[in-house]
């Protein structure tokens, strides 16, 4: 385990290297070597090395691509599934949050309920905090596009890797390509865990926009690469 701290760290101690994984996180999709080396100014074979020290440390995978065309096959890099983390001393939230979830939910229907009110309170809350980070006292009179900026870097700082899109005044398109309790709904296996987060999700946007219907599209426990949602603001009665 050392070691593996060791290497992990090494690793990510360099500025570029940390600059791509970031930049693969925030994608949600494959990168070749091309274009790693276009995005960051570097050689091909620069590029590829520091591709190869990442997935040597676990943080990516890899597989050849399927072009169909002649010459050397290449390969490309995506996110890896497995999870690294480093605490020092070592603590173990995910069993807490395993013990947690596990007793709400054996509750039956109160438990889950509980879980999901929890869930838009907390989202609510969260919103508050980054309206007051930002320096917004009242979003009602904030136009549309401030808002979005705002909710990106919150979701963005609870590490969701988001994609927001203004369809107009009324229609967002908002997607999550890194499911932060992906191991927790693996462990447990319960839709409610997803439903909390979609009240979370709710408890945001509402808080910005006021009376919101968020409806989703897609979700990466059902295979999907993201999570895809149209979030619609319902005019004021």
């Amino acid at each position: 385990m050392e070691n593996e701290t060791l290497r992990l760290t090494s690793v990510l101690a360099d500025p570029t290297r940390f600059a791509i994984y970031q930049y693969i996180s925030s994608i949600g999709r494959p990168v070749n070597t091309l274009e790693i080396a276009d995005k960051f100014v570097i050689h091909p074979n620069v590029a590829r090395l520091h591709l190869n020290k990442l997935e040597d440390v676990n943080l990516l995978k890899s597989e050849t691509e399927k072009t169909g065309r002649g010459g050397r096959p290449s390969r490309i890099y995506t996110l890896s599934d497995e999870v690294v983390s480093l605490q020092f001393p070592p603590r173990d939230y995910q069993l807490l949050a395993k013990i947690a979830i596990e007793t709400l939910l054996s509750l039956g229907d109160i438990g889950q309920k509980a879980l999901v009110e929890m869930g838009r309170n907390f989202g609510r809350e969260a919103a508050k905090q980054a309206m007051l980070k930002d320096g917004i006292s009242n979003s009602a009179n904030l136009p549309l596009d401030q808002k979005l900026e705002s909710i990106e870097r919150l979701v963005i700082a609870q590490g969701l890797q988001p994609r927001i899109e203004k369809i107009d005044e009324h229609t967002i398109r908002f997607s999550v390509n890194n499911c932060i309790f992906n191991e927790t709904v693996e462990t447990i296996k319960n839709h409610s865990i997803c439903q909390m987060h979609h009240h979370f999700l709710e408890g945001i946007f509402e808080t910005y926009l006021g009376d919101i219907d968020l409806m989703q599209e897609s979700s990466m426990i059902a295979g999907f690469n993201a999570c895809q949602y149209t979030v619609i603001k319902l005019p004021i009665e």
